[in-house]
């Protein structure tokens, strides 16, 4: 179902052969919204188990053109989640601090630890999608040893060995390019400017920004063939339509979950036995606090007593 979706390095992406439209998995708009429902009740439960078997963690990372959708998306999925091992980071344009390390050192910050699930709003991958397309390599500062012609296919082979890493450490990256059409993006963009409670959501730098289309365009298809991997596949989903983008994301992240099959930790007999005890010691407080509890612990106790009192009593 998501194979058509899924680019692992085993075959080439083209952007211009995908459809940002079309609606495969699902038609219907009422019966894709009660399958994400559904979804979203078994990704709760999976989270619940992923969280107290503590062994892997997974990063979902969103990237997408402007208003295609991406925070509404995260914030659907978030809903489903719990607060507790789930964090969110948006990524925006590096700050000074950030310029003045190696391009990976905000994101391993955010990488999550065993146990818990990381979204990223933007992601290491405007690494090589702004700084690619505004060629940002001429008014950053690099050693004299760089050779500029290299800077990207180094970024590439870092971002691969990095994913590969965390792999190898107990932690999942999955890839999620939310792909919007230009026409969608312009109805978009126009909504935006004619609706005033939608007015906040757009800046003349999204404007701008359109104007290198086709750039981010060439961009996208080289970063996700470069970078694509068994480990760290990338799921290219068509976004036009807002409810069945988020039914596939609904479906990706339902998907990695069960095949990292978390499970509650097992308990063990002498776990059970300790159990047993600190069951025994709460009745007791309980009965302290009380007193019928207490009176009827009493008189159970009594009993007892007599019990073996009258069978020691008993010619033998």
């Amino acid at each position: 179902m998501l194979k058509k979706y899924r680019y692992d390095g085993s075959r080439k992406f083209r952007l211009s052969k995908v459809s940002t439209s079309e609606r495969s998995i699902e038609k219907d708009r009422k019966k894709a919204e009660e399958r994400m429902l559904q979804n979203f009740g078994e990704i709760e439960e999976l989270q619940r188990k992923l969280y107290a078997d503590k062994k892997e963690g997974v990063i979902f990372l969103f990237q997408a053109m402007d208003a295609a959708g991406k925070d509404g998306t995260i914030a659907a999925v978030l809903t489903c989640l719990s607060p507790h091992g789930v964090n969110e980071t948006a990524f925006k344009a590096p700050g000074a601090v950030e310029q003045a390390h190696d391009f990976l050192w905000r994101i391993e910050q955010a990488a999550p630890m065993k146990g818990e699930i990381a979204i990223f709003n933007r992601s290491h991958y405007e690494e090589v999608l702004v700084y690619r397309v505004k060629q940002m390599w001429n008014t950053q500062a690099n050693a004299r040893r760089i050779d500029p012609d290299k800077i990207m296919d180094y970024r590439y082979e870092d971002i691969v060995n990095y994913e590969k890493y965390l792999w190898h450490n107990n932690v999942r990256t999955v890839k999620i390019f939310l792909n919007v059409s230009k026409k969608e993006q312009a109805r978009r963009f126009l909504s935006r400017i004619e609706e005033p409670e939608k007015n906040w959501k757009f800046s003349g730098n999204d404007f701008e920004e359109r104007k290198y289309w086709d750039a981010y365009q060439d961009a996208f298809e080289d970063a996700i063939n470069k970078t694509a991997t068994k480990e760290a596949p990338w799921y290219v989903v068509p976004a036009d339509h807002k409810w069945y983008m988020r039914l596939v994301v609904s479906e990706i992240i339902l998907h990695t979950l069960k095949e990292m099959d978390p499970q509650y930790p097992e308990v063990t007999a002498q776990r059970l036995e300790e159990f047993d005890s600190y069951k025994e010691e709460l009745k007791d407080e309980m009965s302290e606090k009380d007193p019928d509890r207490k009176e009827k612990k009493d008189k159970k106790t009594k009993k007892e007593k007599k019990k073996k009192a009258a069978k020691m009593e008993k010619p033998t």
